[in-house]
């Protein structure tokens, strides 16, 4: 259904420009932004997927990925449709690219009922993924109100394509946010996402210096493209200076999909690499995904290097952190947010229908 917008401006020639995101979209009657969903309805903004969404499952939290906040716990994830970036290689496009949205909308879901489902299935939070929950702006912030009230976390990845005015009402009813730094070059980001890279790590510097939202960070490494020891060095220092050394990194591997099946999916040994290049610059921890890889998945004590949280692909197999979230070999606090206990869902994924 249409909801209305926030984050827009009538223009003087009428026509409504869209101010969540760096595109700035501008719509006369009947046009819609370059994400599919925002769109001008008679001289009004409206988003066209709020209520609706292409599908829910309860996932890992690490499958999102994020490995230091409350591991082990199921998330209730869900996302819409469309996307404000266009990415050649997107491994969700055919809900991000999507031409026709009624074809790709599976399951419907106010707020409210999404929170029930979410403590229905005991799961511990709800996670905004799939596609950028950046575009479904009002319908995230809605259901993380929602969540909030009954005591479960929330969860946005994002590429982080936002304008500074969307900031605040956005990322403060969220508790964490996997962050897509997609490479380390503005040639990268024009080429192969059409977008830039500056309005990106705006966000990751505003969300890490300024909010109390859990940050991690993902790049998917693809052969040839943003693979080379030179950017993976320059992207590791820039963490490190920028943000904070302890901020998580995990260095993906690609597999072809969608615009971009010429090229082979990442070797292991380059993503190993990738992770000595960003540790020996100075990252406290980086983890590699998409391949599975015990010691890579696991979470380390910076100050003596014992072995913290063990995984078995997204299963925890061993947690040694006190209940104060130290290291128990040197007692130093590790950095994220940890319960007590770990949680004990494993690799499941489990599809839930809202609707019958």
């Amino acid at each position: 259904m249409s909801y209305p917008a926030q984050f827009w401006r009538l223009l003087a020639d009428g026509r409504l420009e869209c101010t969540l995101c760096p595109r700035r979209c501008k719509l006369r009657p009947g046009q819609h932004g370059a994400c599919l969903v925002r769109a001008n309805d008679a001289g009004r903004m409206v988003l066209t997927t709020y209520g609706r969404s292409t599908g829910f499952c309860l996932d890992p939290i690490e499958k999102k990925p994020l490995n230091h906040f409350y591991p082990g716990t199921a998330v209730l994830s869900f996302g819409t449709a469309g996307c404000n970036l266009a990415c050649k290689y997107c491994q969700n496009w055919s809900i991000s690219a999507a031409k026709a949205l009624d074809a790709t909308i599976g399951d419907e879901g106010t707020p409210e009922t999404i929170v029930a489902a979410a403590k229905a299935t005991g799961a511990a939070g709800i996670a905004f993924t799939y596609n950028d929950p950046i575009i479904f702006a009002e319908y995230a912030i809605d259901c993380a109100r929602a969540a909030h009230e009954v005591g479960l976390y929330t969860v946005a990845v994002t590429n982080g394509y936002i304008e500074p005015e969307a900031y605040a009402p956005f990322f403060s009813v969220m508790d964490a946010a996997n962050v897509d730094l997609k490479a380390f070059t503005e040639h990268f980001y024009q080429r192969y996402c059409g977008g830039h890279i500056e309005p990106v790590k705006e966000t990751l510097k505003y969300l890490v210096h300024h909010t109390t939202v859990w940050v991690e960070v993902t790049t998917l490494i693809i052969p040839t493209l943003n693979d080379s020891d030179d950017e993976i060095r320059a992207l590791a220092r820039w963490i490190r200076d920028a943000l904070t050394p302890y901020v998580p990194l995990h260095l993906t591997a690609f597999h072809p999909d969608f615009k971009l099946r010429d090229l082979p999916p990442t070797p292991p040994q380059t993503l190993l690499r990738a992770q000595a290049i960003a540790k020996a610059e100075g990252l406290w921890h980086v983890y590699t995904g998409n391949i599975w890889d015990r010691e890579g998945s696991t979470t380390f004590c910076p100050g003596c290097g014992a072995a913290l949280i063990t995984r078995d692909g997204y299963a925890i197999s061993a947690y040694r952190l006190t209940p104060e979230g130290d290291c128990p070999d040197c007692h130093r606090p590790l950095e994220g947010r940890f319960p007590r206990a770990p949680g004990h869902f494993g690799n499941r994924r489990i599809p839930i229908r809202l609707t019958a």
